[in-house]
């Protein structure tokens, strides 16, 4: 079973020398006490407390399962105390408003300590995650009396939220649901209707469950226009804050996983439960994007955390396991070398290191925009990471969730035979981390809300400065042209197939699905590209200062070459596709397919 050690150096790399955040948090309103230092020392007791509660539960929690008996849910051994303590620590409160219990830190904190949580235990982490895209979203559009009600006891972690969307008969399509809202003469609302993969819906952690259910109130407009927001708890809760009487919320049963068995998705049935408007009627959809995005920027962080962990446990693996005769010989004295010695490892063991920590430079860029977005000073910043923030939200999420179920599946490969097999844990990653290219939109629906609402709808504006900021860092980059030149063609890939498919999209109805998740693969290749190259700069000045770490930053030269030259190429294949239209998807006729 591999054992999780939190990358603590390259988390202070990318922190504090690719992204300079202690600079940046001098420019943020009510983020300038935190320096690297203090920085640090946060994360290492994040670190200590995912290494050393976490992960050992990781296992237990993929064998045991989560339990269903009569519409109540057990969590695995060990999983209610660790949230405790979690709770009592005040991970759950870090970057929340303080006026509601919370420390106030900036958001960017709190993705480095859910990159933690992810890679020690992601059915863990499901639990605090989803309740800080419960708190944010109350924060951001409920009144000060719901704020009241509901944020300090989540915050305090007595009480955990969910996301409600999706059920049985409309999936994605939000447009179909029919769970029904009827307004109540105090102002309230009963919602009746079931909803089906609810992540952590319900459990034994908390003493009541805050559950944000997207519903129709009767009268409204058909499709999404017609579709609002509501806070449901499990329990009623009086206007101090008080637990009252059950509300009318059950769980109707838990699902069988391919993986995530520590936290269950769950069927939840709605009877008349009493319920509370959140922000406007009819537009609940927009206000459940806060939680939306937010728990598609923590997916990105999910599936980067697989990568690493799938790469800690194959490079621990490859240096020891001995196998044929490398070139050079590594250990002549003995038959055979370790398998670290042989190139297509060596492939394999850079591809996952390229995704782990080029997916750490995107997730934390992401974050970097999202404290602007909360903390900067004046408007027009917070319009600029706004619409930077939109542009990379479903590239992060894309992107990485494909790079983390590939580097799942290269660690079970350089296992070899033993990757396959349950105690070595590459299996368990293979099978948690498949879902994150899945669920909060699945690729190709970001690959559409990337190419429509994001490249198309401005104009290409948000993505012109994006490439020329790109650009701009090429014209200055300390590194050799062979590194450059493929970025710099993939950056103009990228602006010419953009404008491409809005030419041609207007006269070919299925070109805009057909390419969708292409574009999004280019996109995210070319991102990580010019990351990496930001890398590679920093290291070789790192290097040329004379600095003690040479290895580190050698490795980190190496592997962006590596990126650069094996992996981005992969972008040119994607405008291929793209370019080849729809007609090779949609000539054959439904019949043809019969067997």
């Amino acid at each position: 079973m591999p054992s999780y050690q939190a990358p603590l150096r390259d988390i202070a790399f990318v922190a504090h020398e690719l992204l300079d955040l202690g600079s940046h948090y001098q420019q943020l309103a009510g983020c300038e006490a935190l320096d690297p230092a203090t920085f640090d020392a946060i994360v290492e007791e994040g670190a200590k407390f995912a290494a050393e509660q976490l992960a050992p539960l990781n296992a237990i929690g993929d064998q045991h399962g989560c339990r269903w008996q009569d519409g109540r849910v057990s969590t695995p051994p060990g999983f209610a105390a660790a949230f405790r303590q979690f709770a009592a620590n005040g991970w759950l409160g870090l970057d929340k408003d303080p006026q509601y219990g919370g420390q106030g830190l900036p958001p960017s904190l709190g993705f480095v300590i859910h990159e933690l949580l992810c890679s020690a235990n992601h059915a863990f982490s499901q639990f605090p995650n989803l309740t800080g895209g419960a708190t944010s979203t109350i924060s951001e559009h409920a009144d000060e009396a719901l704020r009241q009600r509901f944020l300090p006891a989540l915050i305090e972690g007595r009480w955990s939220g969910t996301m409600c969307l999706t059920e049985p008969h409309c999936g994605s399509d939000l447009g179909l649901l029919r769970t029904r809202a009827e307004p109540q003469a105090d102002g309230s609302y009963r919602i009746s209707g079931s909803k089906m993969f609810i992540s952590a819906g319900e459990h034994d952690l908390t003493e009541n469950i805050v559950h944000l259910v997207l519903a129709r109130i009767d009268g409204a407009p058909a499709g999404v226009k017609g579709i609002s927001l509501f806070v449901v708890p499990k329990i009623r809760v009086e206007a101090d804050g008080s637990l009252g009487a059950a509300n009318g919320v059950s769980c109707g049963s838990i699902e069988e996983k391919m993986g995530l068995h520590g936290n269950p998705t769950c069927v939840l049935n709605f009877d008349d439960a009493c319920g509370y408007l959140l922000g406007e009627a009819h537009r609940g959809l927009n206000a459940m994007f806060t939680f939306i995005n937010e728990s598609r920027l923590a997916v990105a962080q999910q599936a980067q955390a697989h990568a690493e962990t799938a790469f800690q446990g194959a490079l621990a693996y490859a240096r020891e396991r001995l196998q044929m005769r490398a070139t050079p010989r590594l250990r002549p004295e003995l038959p055979a070398d370790p398998i670290i010695g042989h190139a297509d490892v060596r492939r394999m063991l850079l591809t996952q290191k390229a995704y782990a920590e080029g997916g750490r430079m995107l997730t934390y860029a992401c974050a970097q925009q999202v404290d602007r977005l909360h903390h900067a000073v004046t408007p027009a910043a917070r319009a600029a990471a706004a619409r930077r923030l939109a542009l990379l939200t479903p590239i992060a999420k894309g992107i990485l969730s494909e790079a983390g179920n590939e580097a799942a599946q290269l660690g079970i490969q350089v296992f070899g035979g033993h990757g396959f097999i349950r105690e070595w844990g590459m299996e368990q990653i293979a099978r948690d981390v498949r879902i994150t290219s899945i669920y909060e939109g699945t690729n190709t629906i970001q690959g559409l809300d990337l190419l429509t609402r994001k490249v198309f709808a401005d104009g290409g504006e948000a993505l012109a400065e994006l490439l020329a900021e790109i650009e701009d860092f090429t014209r200055t980059a300390a590194a050799p042209a062979e590194l450059v030149r493929p970025l710099l063609e993939q950056v103009n890939a990228w602006r010419e197939v953009s404008a491409w498919l809005h030419e041609r999209s207007g006269s070919d109805a299925n070109l805009v699905g057909a390419s969708a998740f292409d574009y999004l693969m280019l996109a995210g290749y070319t991102l990580l590209g010019y990351l990496w190259l930001r890398a590679a700069c920093q290291a070789e000045q790192a290097l040329a200062n004379g600095s003690g770490e040479a290895d580190f930053y050698q490795g980190k030269r190496e592997t962006a070459r590596f990126y650069l030259q094996r992996l981005l190429p992969r972008a040119a294949l994607h405008r291929t596709l793209i370019e080849s239209g729809s007609a090779n998807l949609m000539s054959i006729a439904d019949s043809a397919f019969a067997r």
